[in-house]
């Protein structure tokens, strides 16, 4: 984990988290070897953390368009791929979110770098940079072409065991998912959010037994 310093007034649920993150390695959120970056393109991800009254600490995720070429339909962190004018990965998460959703980055606190991840579909080395919604305000989807919704993902729904299962994509790999506010969310996201819920020590016990096959692309929404 890269530290950029520490933001004060961060509240007390986010010092656990922090704490265990020094010590992780991508191994703790794949079972892929992250390779060289030879041939591979650079992008980042932005996980982004805020909090509540009613609801608690909770996390930003966007649901894709169906209509996309590329990850259809399914949810995801805002981010994409490193542009040239990007300072560094920071810079690529934060613009990112604010060309998707429509976040003001003066509002968001950079707390770290995790370590960087291979997506092998698509041949992505991601960066998911953590931070906190110090100031949140509404957000939404900018382009309904790219983006159909935004949503505020509770930490307890997350971490609630009826929210949880296990899916099974049509080549065998098997992995967390959440079934939650109407959306389905698996693959590399559901991966760093089971992760978190543990570091974090959010997580409580589950029925892992629990495997559902992946939808079909272009089946109905799961509810």
């Amino acid at each position: 984990m890269t530290d950029p310093g520490t933001p004060a007034g961060l509240p007390a649920w986010f010092e656990p988290l922090l704490s265990r993150l020094h010590d992780t390695e991508a191994a703790d959120f794949t079972r892929l070897p992250t390779p060289d970056g030879e041939g591979r393109r650079q992008s980042a991800v932005l996980i982004l953390f805020g909090e509540q009254p009613a609801s608690g600490p909770d996390v930003l995720v966007l649901q894709r368009a169906a209509t996309m070429r590329n990850h259809a339909g399914q949810p995801a962190f805002p981010g994409g791929a490193v542009d040239p004018g990007d300072a560094d990965t920071i810079a690529c998460a934060l613009r990112e979110a604010e060309e998707e959703v429509g976040l003001d980055p003066s509002t968001v606190e950079v707390v770290a770098t995790l370590p960087t991840l291979w997506i092998p579909v698509s041949n992505f080395l991601v960066t998911p940079v953590l931070a906190w919604w110090r100031a949140p305000h509404p957000v939404g989807p900018a382009d309904p072409a790219e983006v159909a919704r935004v949503e505020r993902l509770p930490i307890r729904d997350l971490a609630d065991p009826a929210h949880r299962l296990r899916l099974r994509h049509p080549s065998g790999w098997i992995g967390p998912a959440f079934r939650i506010h109407d959306m389905l969310v698996w693959g590399f996201t559901a991966g760093v959010l089971s992760t978190l819920l543990e570091l974090g020590g959010w997580a409580v016990d589950w029925p892992t037994g629990r495997v559902e096959e992946l939808p079909a692309p272009g089946a109905a929404p799961v509810p």
